[in-house]
């Protein structure tokens, strides 16, 4: 019950037997040519085993940029470097035969179990696997965002187990500024006092950062959240050695507000329409945002209409690269063609997951932190995840099981929380900053980027431009752009 990646040698038979643990918490990375197998749990050290310059997988590429996906399957943004999925094994021999298996299958263990009895089996589940994961000889602590996850780690530490030896780390920024969730943060002030320690992430520090933070992810990542969470990890370094994080309970507990689209496609697929009306309505009280109005329209398209919608909001990719990779691409139906909620929340562990658990580790391993995920226990994944919707999603909220089975515990602001930020940052107001106006425009200009033939330079500008003058938010995909040609001149070049 934890997270591995491991190989066994075999001395007798000359075989390697290697091993990723379930959900793929700890990553395993090999390449193999007729006079080498090589493995590793980062990918740079690989890549100094190789003959020659490293090939980028424009597929990958291609995926990054039109759904902000990586890690769906077992390719990397390397063509020679692959990556064990969660759950599998591989056997190597002298030989030189790869053999693999598929020890843990999600959907499988679902099927053959029971679903949770109440909420308060959820509650003792999750407590009991913090229980486990306080196991340290060294100091602990707490990624504290201010959302409902990670106060419902702290919260059961305080109440549960009156543990108040613990330390917690947080980003916070200027007050309404996107990503400040530091009133959040406070509810636990009079319980932790001088335990609690802060960063700001700026658009300063970003750009002193950026190589250091490429360079330790080792591929591209489609947005600055990861920054946000790898600025927690240094500014715990020395403080704490362990720590507990919420990772993995959007996906248990459809904590993304496109997972409404989900949520009412399964009314809809029932002909249940009194209920779909009455919880399109209960969303629309609850939230003030409507993507899960115009998730449920986006995932009830064609697979082909899906893709068209994507690829029209990304004019700054030049069409001979959308051509040459659009009809390839396998990311809508993975991810975005599941036919229920239960579905789609499965095929999140299995396809969209191992990004975020990939960042986790490379964040925290930079700064020799051991991260913990209590909510990735396999017994709270399994039988949360055979329950019914309503644990999930009910009346327009999300994480129903969480908050009801904490209601004595979480701090009532926080249990009342109905929007979503996780490690969100300023990133818009970052990449309006004099210093990155000239940086970005450097580098669109830059012959290295456009001979690559991706993007197309005029359109890149044009959107800049936008985003400049505030008329459209278009920081993502500026990131992206600066982040895949940086990791080109790294990685590749």
């Amino acid at each position: 019950n934890g997270m591995w990646s491991f190989v066994i040698y075999d001395l007798e038979n000359r075989a390697l037997f290697c091993s990723v643990d379930r959900y793929g918490v700890k990553p395993f990375y090999y390449f193999l040519t007729d006079k080498i197998f090589a493995f590793a749990s980062e990918i740079p050290p690989l890549l100094l085993l190789l003959q020659k310059k490293p090939k980028a997988n424009y597929q990958a590429i291609y995926d990054y940029f039109v759904f902000n996906r990586t890690d769906y399957d077992d390719t990397t943004f390397f063509e020679e470097i692959k990556k064990l999925p969660a759950g599998s094994t591989l056997e190597y021999s002298s030989n030189k035969n790869i053999f693999f298996r598929k020890w843990y299958n999600l959907r499988e263990q679902i099927n053959k179990s029971n679903g949770l009895h109440d909420f308060q089996e959820f509650r003792y589940l999750l407590s009991n696997s913090i229980k486990l994961r306080l196991r340290s000889d060294v100091t602990l602590g707490v990624c504290l965002s201010g959302g409902v996850d990670s106060s419902s780690i702290v919260s059961l530490l305080l109440n549960d187990y009156k543990f108040l030896n613990f330390k917690t780390f947080s980003a916070i920024y200027e007050k309404g500024q996107v990503g400040d969730e530091s009133n959040y943060i406070m509810e636990f002030k009079k319980f932790l006092n001088d335990n609690m320690y802060f960063t700001t992430p700026t658009s300063k520090s970003l750009s002193n950062d950026l190589h250091n933070f490429i360079e330790t992810h080792g591929e591209p990542v489609p947005d600055t959240s990861p920054y946000a969470h790898y600025k927690v990890m240094e500014l715990a370094k020395g403080k704490a050695k362990v720590l507990l994080n919420g990772q993995g309970a959007d996906e248990l507990l459809a904590g993304y507000l496109y997972f409404f689209g989900f949520y009412f496609k399964d009314f809809l697929r029932r002909l249940d329409f009194i209920n779909l009306i009455f919880e399109c309505y209960k969303y629309l009280n609850n939230h003030n945002n409507l993507l899960g109005i115009t998730s449920f329209f986006y995932l009830s398209l064609p697979t082909k209409i899906k893709n068209l919608l994507r690829l029209k909001q990304k004019k700054y990719l030049l069409n001979d690269f959308i051509k040459k990779y659009s009809n390839y691409s396998t990311i809508t139906d993975k991810i975005y063609s599941s036919k229920t909620l239960n579905d789609a929340l499965i095929d999140h562990f299995d396809y969209k997951l191992g990004h975020l658990l990939k960042w986790e580790d490379r964040n925290s391993m930079r700064f020799s932190i051991e991260s913990r995920l209590p909510f990735l226990d396999y017994r709270l994944v399994e039988k949360t995840l055979a329950s019914e919707n309503n644990y999930k999603i009910k009346n327009g909220v999300t994480k129903i099981v969480l908050r009801e089975s904490l209601n004595d515990i979480l701090p009532e602001r926080i249990k009342l929380r109905n929007d979503k930020i996780g490690f969100g940052t300023p990133q818009d107001e970052w990449f309006r900053d004099l210093q990155w106006q000239k940086f970005f425009k450097d580098l669109i200009y830059s012959k290295s980027l456009n001979e690559r033939k991706i993007i197309d330079t005029n359109n890149a500008l044009n959107l800049y431009t936008n985003h400049l003058s505030k008329k459209s938010n278009s920081s993502r995909d500026l990131w992206k752009i600066i982040n895949i040609e940086i990791w080109f001149r790294k990685f590749i070049d």
